[in-house]
């Protein structure tokens, strides 16, 4: 990757951590260029991020109800990794229950590249990825970040 290239995408990575999902990062529909099968793949990869540091499943999420390709298959991701997921915190069973984790995702183009992030009240994940022909492949290593 040519470095003049990289320079914005870590920028928006460092600012994109100013933000928690109690700050009002909203969910945004992925950008025209992202396909079926690129937003599949997108989603796909977060989720399995994300599985590895949430840890358990045992707690549910509760993710905005949205439409676009990429907000159907990172739910369908989610579901296969073993999450139950809510529309509302009242759908999350029974009142002992845990509460259930808000996760807020944005997808947007950077540059050339697709900038994917999840974000919950105690951890952020995001990636870049490159999109050609309706294939997205990561064009970045993970970035995390933990909040206590």
């Amino acid at each position: 990757m040519q470095l003049h290239r990289l320079i914005p995408i870590v920028i928006a990575l460092g600012l994109s951590g100013c933000q928690t999902a109690t700050d009002g990062l909203s969910t945004t529909a992925a950008p025209a260029e992202i396909t079926g099968p690129a937003a599949g793949a997108i989603a796909g990869d977060m989720a399995g991020r994300f599985a590895e540091q949430a840890g358990s499943t045992n707690t549910p999420i509760k993710l905005p109800k949205e439409t676009s390709a990429f907000s159907v298959a990172l739910e369908a991701a989610l579901k296969g990794w073993g999450f139950a997921i809510v529309a509302d915190d009242k759908s999350a069973g029974a009142k002992d229950g845990p509460k259930p984790i808000e996760l807020t995702y944005s997808v947007a183009a950077v540059d050339g590249q697709v900038l994917a992030k999840l974000s919950t009240d105690t951890m952020a994940l995001a990636r870049a990825y490159s999109v050609s022909n309706g294939v997205a492949t990561p064009a970045s290593p993970l970035s995390l970040m933990k909040r206590n």
